[in-house]
């Protein structure tokens, strides 16, 4: 099954009058050569009319504001989402020597995913990750930035409430406990700090329909939360995609939503308002296929969750991907 819904709600309680709200979304899942954005539609309450444009990166970002007073603010979003099936890459055989050799020309070229970024700063204690990874791969750079995804993802342990949204990657080295935004923070700094571009990826993971350990783990790691994973630019390849988290490629599984040089660049929403008010944050995520086994469309359904309770206490949740 290639073709999936996705349901996305994002809820703010406040526990005061707010004002003049502003604030803006990356929910848009990309639209290329390895998926189809079939359709996407936003809605808020209190209502409001977004507006759409691409930014640096070409990730789309909608605009809405809200000027009168409200206590809270629910944002939903929802896309049809066509995965086109890939071929697996063929393996570079570029060596981690050739590579240094161009580094000047690879620093013009990726200039934006070879720097130090606010959530990966360079040579973070990368010393001893960047040798057990050399030592795993076959020497060259396609081998070690696999061994490298697969390094992180046997050394740490996925535990959520482990970090929050701005845990630094030196906090979760010591811990060697995280989620999958802290696996991909820890993956770029490593390959960034070796030489090779690297770029964060939100989106989502659609869990296997199996009973098997992994999809058990999967359908935690991506059942109510937006997912994270890294691209790697390999010369002769192009960018490829890491999982440190699911500890495989990246394949039709993981749905794009946008590229940053961390989470700074790509949270799923962002804003400001006006007042004193303390807030709190609910968020829930539905992906499911948008066809039955028989072809049959499965979108006239119930899309994401009930609308919420106005009497119910909004459970407060941290605002990061896990």
């Amino acid at each position: 099954m290639n073709r999936y819904k996705l349901v996305h709600v994002t809820q703010f309680s406040y526990d005061g009058p707010v004002s003049e709200s502003y604030n803006e979304l990356r929910l848009r899942p990309r639209h290329d050569e390895c998926q189809s954005c079939l359709s996407f539609r936003v809605s808020t309450n209190p209502s409001a009319r977004a507006v759409g444009h691409q930014d640096f990166f070409g990730n789309w970002v909608h605009l809405f504001h809200i000027l009168p007073e409200h206590r809270k603010l629910r944002v939903e979003s929802e896309a049809v989402i066509l995965m086109h099936p890939q071929d697996p890459p063929t393996p570079s055989t570029m060596t981690l020597a050739e590579m240094d050799a161009q580094h000047d020309l690879l620093m013009d070229d990726h200039y934006d995913w070879m720097s130090a970024s606010r959530y990966c700063p360079l040579s973070e204690g990368m010393e001893d990750l960047i040798a057990a990874a050399a030592r795993r791969s076959d020497g060259t750079v396609y081998g070690f930035a696999t061994a490298a995804s697969m390094q992180i993802h046997e050394d740490f342990r996925y535990q959520q409430g482990a970090t929050h949204v701005h845990s630094s990657v030196a906090e979760c080295m010591e811990t060697r406990a995280g989620v999958c935004q802290d696996f991909s923070h820890i993956l770029i700094t490593l390959l960034r700090t070796r030489g090779i571009p690297a770029r964060y990826v939100s989106g989502y993971l659609v869990p296997r329909q199996t009973g098997d350990h992994q999809a058990a783990m999967e359908r935690v790691i991506g059942g109510l939360a937006s997912h994270a994973w890294v691209q790697a630019w390999i010369p002769g390849m192009g960018w490829i995609g890491l999982d440190p988290t699911v500890g495989e490629w990246v394949e039709a599984q993981h749905i794009r939503i946008a590229y940053g040089r961390d989470y700074g660049d790509v949270p799923p929403v962002r804003g400001v308002y006006k007042g004193h008010a303390g807030q709190s944050l609910s968020v829930d995520v539905l992906v499911r296929p948008a066809v039955d086994d028989d072809g049959a469309e499965l979108l006239e359904e119930t899309a994401a969750v009930p609308a919420p309770d106005p009497h119910e206490d909004v459970k407060q949740q941290q605002q990061q991907q896990q």
